[in-house]
């Protein structure tokens, strides 16, 4: 609850800084994204697509909405099924775990320049704080058949889909290239805040917890 008031607050200001602004000027970006997810036992390797829109208030200071997507990242854990009665045999079973994970994420933010300007001529440094919600499917695929009614599974083999309310930062870099269009290269991270368990998935704390590479072109309008 406590959550969705702050983002309510967030929002709210935001339009009503939009609303009120007399200087506004809008940028629209795309990029190509390079994702990787580093928490231990759920690491992997992905691209996407970034498109976002930044209304820039202020020579310095700029409001952004941005979605992203993202190809689906592939996993292998070696794990155990443990047998729910000791008149079970085997006792354990050792298999392979593989997993595909891939997620939507819309975030709203804030990005500073701390060198140059959205205008700016010469080269530009911006940092970036935000907020996103993740929209993410497990996928979990059994090496064995193992009875679930008989065994205690780490992650249960299926399909399903988790949500993640993150923490959203990032740095960027940005060249001028005439006409008001603008190349950038960004580093980011995506915070997951929640933890909501799926059943899918091996590791569900903190996770996935990703960073990313984006490689694009902004345009001021």
């Amino acid at each position: 609850m406590i959550r969705k008031s702050i983002i309510l607050f967030f929002f709210s200001a935001l339009l009503g800084v939009c609303a009120f602004s007399q200087q506004a000027r809008l940028s629209l970006s795309s990029d190509f994204s390079l994702q990787h997810a580093f928490k231990k036992d759920q690491r992997y390797w992905s691209f996407g697509q970034t498109i976002s829109a930044q209304l820039n208030l202020s020579p310095k200071d700029a409001a952004y909405i941005g979605f992203c997507y993202y190809s689906k990242g592939k996993v292998s854990n070696e794990v155990e099924a443990i047998a729910k009665s000791s008149a079970t045999v085997p006792a354990q079973i050792a298999y392979t775990n593989r997993g595909e994970i891939g997620f939507k994420q819309m975030s709203v933010g804030w990005r500073h320049y701390l060198k140059g300007n959205y205008a700016n001529e010469e080269w530009n440094l911006y940092g970036m704080l935000g907020f996103g919600l993740m929209f993410g499917s497990a996928k979990s695929t059994a090496s064995t058949a193992i009875d679930t009614s008989l065994y205690n599974v780490p992650v249960l083999p299926g399909k399903g889909n988790f949500k993640r309310l993150t923490y959203d930062m990032g740095l960027g870099f940005e060249q001028p290239m005439g006409g008001d269009i603008f190349f950038y290269s960004e580093i980011k991270t995506f915070i997951p805040a929640t933890d909501y368990p799926n059943k899918h998935l091996y590791v569900n704390d903190k996770a996935p917890l990703t960073a990313y590479l984006n490689l694009g072109f902004r345009i001021l309008f």
